[in-house]
């Protein structure tokens, strides 16, 4: 399981939250668990079982109306039994002073309360933003990845098949390298992978017997992206003429990265066809399959309606 520290979370945000820690310092190291913020909500009124001591909490406005309306006595009881939870840590938000119990029984029970001057919504946005980028699942995997007439491809294959090659004539075409030999991926919630490059070859292509070349400078910033979402796997084979290949395309296949299942097609290669087109035709249909049409199965079933009917004689 992927987990940040609060002072790590703290020490990188510190920036863009304008934050500041004003109490329970010693908690620092309580570690946030889940990518999505918390309201405490009903938990003021008592009743600390639904919170979950993995996820930053955030007071907002509306929630220190609420504990200002309380009686001291009351208060203070509340924010102890809230804080007996071992929180990883408290966000109050709009440059709000807290109450003064919040602060007490913070640091009696060293959960970090922290304060920023964003509003509120400003300052989720981007705590989420960075437990998305953080807490997310990540691997890498040795393709090219490409975005072709707005589908995430990812090109796999053993090594020397020709993936770059192929890549650099799709950029040709007009479409958009992302990450070529390390593709970075991450999941983003709830079920989105993430494709990116690897920083220190970010934009660069290796084409053997050429070398390196930069595709940001070559063909300009129009040509490449910093990310996409894979939504296609297009795994490059050599030939093998005994082998038998989708002729009609009816059953989709997947390929599993990160507990997701990605759509693949596996493409042979020989003499005389065309990569770029095929992947180009591939991204397309993927296209069209994502707006429920599915041309194979259409097909199907119009060839099934006419042997019903009598239109077609089987022989």
């Amino acid at each position: 399981m992927i987990t940040i520290r609060t002072k790590q979370f703290f020490d990188d945000t510190q920036s863009i939250l304008q934050s500041q820690c004003i109490a329970g310092r010693k908690g620092l190291g309580r570690k946030i668990i889940i990518p999505q913020i918390q309201r405490p909500g009903l938990a003021l009124t008592g009743d600390p079982a639904p919170l979950n001591p993995g996820r930053i909490q955030i007071l907002g406005n509306s929630e220190l109306r609420y504990l200002n309306k309380l009686k001291p006595v009351r208060r203070s009881f509340v924010l102890k039994k809230i804080c007996e939870t071992k929180l990883c840590c408290f966000v109050i938000t709009n440059g709000k002073q807290p109450p003064e119990q919040l602060i007490t029984q913070a640091n009696k029970f060293h959960t970090p309360l922290l304060t920023t001057a964003l509003n509120t919504a400003t300052a989720i946005v981007r705590i989420q933003r960075y437990l998305a980028d953080n807490l997310a699942e990540k691997t890498s995997a040795h393709g090219v990845l490409m975005d072709v007439a707005g589908i995430g491809v990812l090109l796999m294959g053993k090594s020397g098949i020709g993936k770059s090659e192929c890549a650099l004539e799709l950029v040709m075409r007009g479409h958009r390298l992302v990450a070529d030999d390390i593709v970075k991926i991450h999941k983003r919630h709830p079920d989105a992978l993430i494709g990116s490059g690897a920083e220190l070859i970010q934009y660069h292509m290796e084409i053997r017997g050429l070398g390196i070349i930069n595709i940001k400078d070559l063909f300009g910033v129009g040509a490449v992206r910093e990310q996409k979402v894979i939504e296609l796997i297009i795994e490059l084979v050599e030939w093998k003429p005994k082998q038998t290949y989708e002729r009609i395309g009816i059953n989709d296949k997947t390929m599993e990265i990160l507990d997701q299942h990605i759509p693949a097609v596996t493409i042979p290669i020989r003499p005389g066809r065309s990569l770029s087109a095929i992947i180009e035709v591939a991204a397309r249909n993927q296209l069209l399959k994502l707006k429920g049409i599915h041309s194979a199965r259409e097909f199907q079933e119009q060839l099934t309606k006419k042997l019903l009917t009598g239109s077609i004689k089987k022989k």
